[in-house]
């Protein structure tokens, strides 16, 4: 328990001070709090007891790494490049909230840092809501909201007061104003006790989102989805509700006038039974009670009609204000209209001055063509005129075929696939009934009183013994694993091995071809015979002795075969060898020591010498 513990504590340090280094990024930052939390979570969700959990979730909360989630999230605009990330790092933080133990710290916890991560998370939520292609990344930032609601219902009030929150309600689309139904509808749910407590001012601001969604929304799901949040609230709360439900006047007749032949009538005269069943025994005014609300009522539009006389001139010129500012808006529109008929007028006549003067052009270039010819330039030029336009033309005619014949092949395909389901799924239906009908009943797995018998007892280890030896287990054993292991390990040692003396092999080609290539070099550079040194002659020589000696040898073989006649070289010279060594000496005397291809006295090579290069 103790080497758990540790290894939690270590992923958790491990993780605070990577956060604390500067130079990352609010990429990186996200991504490495994902990181780190799946992992502790993870090490945490290994145990059975649950407790380890709990001590995980504080221990973030501790180390600051939770802190670290909600200043990240309290400012989503830097993560415009991943939305994803930043709603999994919400889904991750709520649950790290949920049930953490801050200890001594409790209050700091409750007062100050869930309300900051709750405001983070609609934070993200409200700028989720205005991406058109982040509709189910929204929906993980609200359940996010949900889980902490769920957690803590302190924070309902946070959420209901909440700027951004205000930002969501605001929105036209109606599947975000039915995902903050359902989260109310989801949190009341968890919990038989969440309404009850809360305040009569929270469940006031609840019980107002709700009606406004009835009075603004004409969406059957939305609408649905407030009338059940009502009722489920109405369960919760009992008749405690009914002074707070009689502050929306009319309620009771909007359900019935707009409401009704949605498809949940049931709801509907539900909610509107418990409305006017506390109406009927506590609205019952007296006459007196009447005329004072109506002598109230009179002071009161009296007073107001006195207020709107009073303030008439000030209407006036606003009235005059807003009449002029309208005037001359129309004025420049019409001012702008008048420039942009004037800019294509001024287009026209320059497009007509440019068509005429390329047509004088064309005409002086027709007059400097030999008469013969302007004939058939003009007919060349009708001729790729229409070129052109039939290509156009048909162009069109094409893309318009084509789309047509292309959306009714796809309806026609569309429509046969149909065809074809509905087809099989009759035919499929209709054979399952039919084997149904056909099979024979099954009989019960009961065996009788007394059990099974020996002789059956020994049919059935048969049977399994028959079926086990067909099918053996693809699990290995000890054993066999590490001699896979043995064996895979020499396996690599000797491909090491080869690689390496294919390497030194490779080295070695390489070496010669670099030491071939300077000796080509060098060759090619040499001197001729008539400025060769002693020096450059010793360049040349070869440390290998019969190397230097064959070298020799055709060397003064060319020298010999360079001097003889010309009626030597017919053939007559077969007989004669001209690589004999006292030839050869005497050729080297007669040239007076031009020889520089090796040493004058040659040794046997032995055995054991071969030949450097």
């Amino acid at each position: 328990m103790k080497m758990d513990s540790a290894k939690e504590e270590a992923v958790v340090y491990e993780l605070t001070r990577q956060l604390e280094e500067e130079h990352l990024k609010p990429e990186q930052k996200v991504s490495l709090l994902i990181t780190g939390l799946n992992k502790a979570l993870k090490t945490a969700a290994m145990h059975a007891d649950k407790g380890v959990l709990v001590r995980v979730k504080s221990q973030l909360y501790l180390s600051g790494v939770l802190n670290h989630c909600a200043v990240v999230l309290s400012d989503p605009r830097r993560l415009q490049s991943d939305w994803s990330a930043a709603a999994m790092l919400a889904q991750l933080t709520s649950f790290c909230c949920v049930g953490a133990e801050p200890g001594e710290h409790s209050e700091a916890f409750h007062s100050l840092f869930l309300p900051s991560v709750m405001d983070g998370l609609l934070s993200l939520a409200s700028q989720l809501m205005r991406q058109a292609e982040c509709t189910a990344v929204f929906r993980k930032a609200m359940d996010s909201v949900g889980w902490m609601l769920r957690g803590y219902s302190q924070l309902t009030t946070k959420v209901l007061s909440s700027v951004h929150y205000e930002q969501i309600q605001m929105c036209d689309d109606d599947s975000v104003l039915l995902l903050c139904v359902q989260l109310w509808i989801q949190t009341c749910a968890s919990s038989r006790d969440f309404v009850t407590g809360l305040s009569d001012d929270t469940v006031l601001l609840l019980l107002n989102e709700a009606v406004c969604q009835l009075a603004i929304s004409s969406d059957s799901a939305v609408g649905g989805a407030s009338i059940k949040l009502i009722l489920l609230m109405a369960n919760q709360k009992g008749f405690r509700i009914h002074p707070l439900l009689l502050t929306f006047t009319g309620l009771d007749s909007l359900l019935d006038k707009d409401w009704r032949g949605r498809g949940f009538d049931q709801e509907v005269d539900h909610l509107i039974t418990f409305i006017r069943s506390y109406k009927r025994s506590h609205t019952q005014a007296s006459p007196e009670r009447e005329r004072a609300a109506c002598t109230i009522q009179a002071v009161w539009r009296s007073y107001q009609t006195r207020r709107r006389v009073k303030s008439l001139s000030r209407a006036v010129s606003t009235l005059q204000r807003r009449y002029r500012a309208r005037r001359k808006q129309q004025q420049k529109q019409k001012e702008a209209q008048q420039w942009e008929e004037e800019l294509k007028y001024q287009m026209c006549v320059r497009r007509q001055q440019a068509r005429r003067e390329f047509h004088q052009k064309q005409r002086r270039l027709l007059q400097l063509l030999p008469p013969d010819q302007v004939q058939s330039y003009l007919q060349e030029c009708e001729r790729r005129a229409a070129v052109v336009i039939q290509s156009f033309w048909r162009g069109f005619r094409e893309r318009r075929h084509y789309n047509s014949t292309h959306r009714s092949t796809l309806r026609h395909t569309h429509r046969q696939q149909q065809a074809a389901r509905t087809l099989q799924r009759a035919v499929r239906s209709f054979l399952q009934k039919l084997r149904a009908a056909k099979a024979q009943p099954v009989k019960p797995v009961w065996i009788g009183q007394n059990g099974l018998t020996d002789s059956r007892r020994v049919k059935l280890k048969k049977q399994v013994d028959e079926y086990v030896a067909l099918h053996p287990s693809s699990c290995v054993s000890r054993e066999e694993c590490e001699r896979l292991h043995e064996e895979v390990q020499l396996l690599l040692l000797s491909e090491l091995q080869r690689g390496d003396q294919q390497r030194k092999d490779e080295e070695r080609m390489e070496a010669l071809m670099a030491h071939t290539h300077t000796q080509l070099e060098q060759l090619r550079d040499a001197p001729p015979l008539s400025l060769v040194t002693a020096s450059d002659a010793e360049s040349f020589l070869s440390p290998s002795a019969p190397i230097a000696t064959r070298a020799r040898d055709a060397h003064n073989a060319m020298l010999q075969s360079s001097r003889l006649p010309w009626w030597r070289t017919l053939g007559l010279m077969d007989d004669v060898d001209i690589f004999n060594h006292t030839h050869l000496q005497e050729l080297e005397a007669e040239l007076g020591g031009l020889f520089v291809g090796g040493q004058s006295v040659v040794s046997k090579p032995t055995e054991g010498e071969g030949i450097n290069l």
